[in-house]
Order: C-alpha cells, then sequence, then structure tokens
C-alpha cells in the first residue's frame, strides 16, 4: 500500500496509538471523501443555486420556464467537479494498493467523461428549449438536429470510455470500426433515414409543430406534437397518439393542412343531389309564387336571367346570392353553385365556398346551417332531392311538410315526374 502525501502529514497524530498505519489511512481517506461530499453539497445546494437565480431574474418567463433543465445541469456539474477532485488528488489522499489504484482511477476517468457528456446533452437541450421559445421555431423545427447533437455526443463518449478501459488509443477503437461497418449501417438505419430526413424536413418547411397532417397509411390525423429524429407523434382528433417514422414523410405522401390554416378561409364543399324529374321551365306565375314565400329578388337580379329559365336556373343563382350574403362565408375567395356530371342517381349540384372560421366545430355547424337552408327551400322551387331507398310523401291538402303553402307545379313542367 502506497503512502500518500496526507497520510504523511496525519501520521504523527498517531504515533502512540497501536496500527498507526492503518488509522491514519482511514483517516486520510475519509477526510478525501468527506471533501467529496463537500464540494458535492457546497456546489448542488448554495453556489450553483445561487447562480440559476440571478440568471433567472434577468428574464423570469423566459428563462424560468428552463428551471427543470438548469436543475438538472446543476447536479451534473457538481458531480463533474467531484469527479475533477477525486482523480486530480487521488494520489495525494487514498492510500491503497496498486491494484485498487488502478480500478478506482479508470473508474473516476469513466465517470469524468460520462458526466461530460451528460453536461453537453443538457447544454444542447437548454440551448433548444431556448430556441423554441423564438416566433419561427415554429416554423423551422430543429428536435432532429438535437437528437443528432446528443447521440454524437454519446457515441464519442462511449468511444473514449472504451479506450480507457482498455488502455488503447481511441483510433485504435476507431479503425476496428470499418469491420463492422454493415452492421452499424444496419442497426442505425432508422436513425441514418431520421438524420437525412428531419435535414428535409427543417430546409423545405414540410412540417413543424403545431401542423395539422393527415398521413392515411398510419391513420394519423391530427395535430404534430415531436418532431424527433426517429419518429414523429400526432394527437389525433380523438387524442389517441399516432407514432410515425420520420423518414416517411419524406419518402411518402401525406396532407399538411398548414396552407389552409394561414389561407383566409376553409373549404365548404358539398353538393346535393336533384331528382331530374322535377326539373322544369318557369313562367311569371311561378316566380310570383316564390317570392310569396321568400325575397328571390334580394338574392337573384331577376332582369338578367334568361327567358325561359328553369327552376333549377333560379336555384342555382337563389344558392348563390344567399352564399354571397351570408356573414360567415369569405366573398373574397372563390365561391360557386355547379352543376356536375348527371348520374344515374339524379343531377349533383355542388356548393363550393370558403367559411371565414376555421376553428373545426364552427366550420362544421356553418355547413350544416347552409345545407340545411338549402334543403328546405328546395320544395319553394318545386325540386326535389333524389333518394333512390325512401319514397315520396304527397302533400296533403295543399300544404307541404314544412306546414308551408305548397308550390304549384306549372302546367308546362316536364312530364314523367313520380307520383
Amino acid at each position: 500500500m502506497t503512502k500518500t502525501h496526507l497520510q504523511e502529514l496525519i501520521t504523527p497524530w498517531f504515533e502512540k496509538v497501536p496500527d498507526a498505519f492503518f488509522l491514519s489511512a482511514i483517516t486520510a481517506s475519509s477526510i478525501g471523501i468527506l471533501s467529496l461530499l463537500f464540494v458535492y453539497l457546497f456546489t448542488r445546494r448554495l453556489m450553483l443555486p445561487g447562480i440559476q437565480k440571478v440568471v433567472t431574474k434577468l428574464s423570469p418567463e423566459r428563462i424560468g420556464s428552463l428551471s427543470p433543465m438548469l436543475t438538472k445541469l446543476n447536479k451534473r456539474i457538481a458531480c463533474l467537479l467531484c469527479c475533477v477532485l477525486f482523480l486530480a488528488t487521488f494520489d495525494s489522499v487514498y492510500p491503497i494498493n496498486e491494484i485498487a489504484q488502478e480500478i478506482l482511477k479508470t473508474i473516476g476517468q469513466a465517470l469524468l467523461i460520462i458526466y461530460i457528456g451528460f453536461i453537453i446533452s443538457s447544454i444542447v437541450s437548454i440551448a433548444g428549449a431556448i430556441y423554441n421559445q423564438l416566433d419561427f421555431a415554429r416554423e423551422v423545427p430543429i428536435q432532429g438536429l438535437i437528437q443528432v447533437v446528443k447521440l454524437i455526443t454519446f457515441i464519442v463518449c462511449s468511444i473514449l470510455i472504451v479506450s480507457i478501459v482498455l488502455e488503447k488509443s481511441p483510433t485504435y477503437i476507431l479503425s476496428g470500426f470499418g469491420a463492422i461497418a454493415a452492421v452499424t449501417l444496419l442497426v442505425f438505419k432508422d436513425t441514418i433515414l431520421g438524420f437525412v430526413a428531419s435535414i428535409q424536413i427543417a430546409a423545405n418547411r414540410l412540417v413543424t409543430y403545431g401542423d395539422w397532417i393527415q398521413v392515411d397509411n398510419y391513420g394519423a390525423d391530427g395535430e404534430v406534437i415531436d418532431l424527433g429524429l426517429n419518429t414523429v407523434k400526432v394527437r389525433n382528433w380523438d387524442n389517441t397518439i399516432t407514432t410515425i417514422p420520420t423518414y416517411m414523410l419524406v419518402a411518402g405522401s401525406f396532407k399538411n393542412w398548414r396552407g389552409m390554416q394561414e389561407s383566409g378561409g376553409r373549404r365548404i364543399k358539398r353538393s346535393l343531389n336533384i331528382d331530374m324529374n322535377s326539373i322544369f321551365l318557369v313562367d311569371d306565375d311561378f316566380k310570383a309564387q316564390i317570392e310569396a314565400v321568400i325575397p328571390l329578388q334580394e338574392y337573384i337580379r331577376l332582369g338578367t336571367l334568361p327567358d325561359p329559365v328553369s327552376n333549377l336556373g333560379l336555384f342555382r343563382r337563389y344558392a348563390e346570392g344567399y352564399l354571397k350574403q351570408h356573414s360567415k362565408i369569405n366573398t373574397s375567395l372563390t365561391l360557386m353553385v355547379r352543376e356536375l356530371q348527371p348520374l344515374n342517381h339524379g343531377l349533383p349540384i355542388e356548393f363550393y365556398c370558403f367559411s371565414e372560421d376555421k376553428r373545426w366545430i364552427s366550420y362544421e355547424h356553418l355547413q350544416a346551417e347552409i345545407m340545411d337552408h338549402l334543403l328546405a327551400v328546395l320544395p319553394v322551387f318545386g325540386l326535389r332531392a333524389y333518394q333512390s331507398v325512401s319514397g315520396q310523401l304527397s302533400p296533403a291538402d295543399g300544404v307541404n311538410m314544412a306546414g308551408k303553402p305548397s308550390i304549384k307545379v306549372p302546367n308546362n313542367a316536364v312530364q314523367g315526374q313520380h307520383q
């Protein structure tokens, strides 16, 4: 057992005591351990928290939100200082034999490298959190790059630890990587693909936090809550979480609703199938009957109508005028009512416009309100919605199903209507 400098200093204290060498060794080791404990508690409980409080006062909102990360960093710095102190004073304080000395030194050096890696990881995490507080961070996420930096840091630390344990140069360890390159690529395939995908996603602004994306192949339809190196997490609208490999956003296809959210409105594209047997040409008397139920002239410029005009033509113009005057429709965007290709289940009339309110619930309520109104006014124009299964109830005593006077179909209506 080697006699250390500290042991030599305290040996005179035990001259008259049996086993003076053993007691002085125990005392020297105890002093060393207590010194490490004192340094840890001083830095962990007093010095570093005091610095943290001063820094937090400079910006309570921004730096205050980083408190858990700063606390973790303080703990790791305190452990690092203990490792440095242990290695710096090892030969002068701890009187142990050569084998134990080599083992403890190796453990101390390994712990020093581990805590250096942890500190770098904490600093990178804090830097990423500060970046995420910036306004443009949502547009250019760097979570994938942060994870890459952490991965490289721990790979380097692992190589250094292995070189210390084997007492070989790190270049010797690195030279062996060429033989296992294929295995390394296989093991880290997803990580490598995710790294490349993260760079492409950040550079091209394909997706960012808070985006509403839809990936049909994975059943994802909701908001992006995490953009990692290997996976992207999406909180679906039913509050389930879908995990998607990051590289699939580049290799495959997905729908990003960010453009809709940033635009002036959300598209409404709905259609009604009209029974083609209910379409006929109208005369002035029929227009007067419509005027008795709805203010037709408020929505249609009657002087611009072709002569003759069909009841479906009147309905299309009325529906378009109704949409243009609706307070919740953005009339600066595309707005039209058009006929689609006739099918065996009727003639589709499509209503195409944009809602000013893009929130889901408000959007759905507006769609329902518009379709309810247009379905309700169909009988006023003598039109029927096509239903392939249910039958048609005939109005009784001149009153339709809504309790309103039925519109009388003129004699020149197209023949062959349902009875």
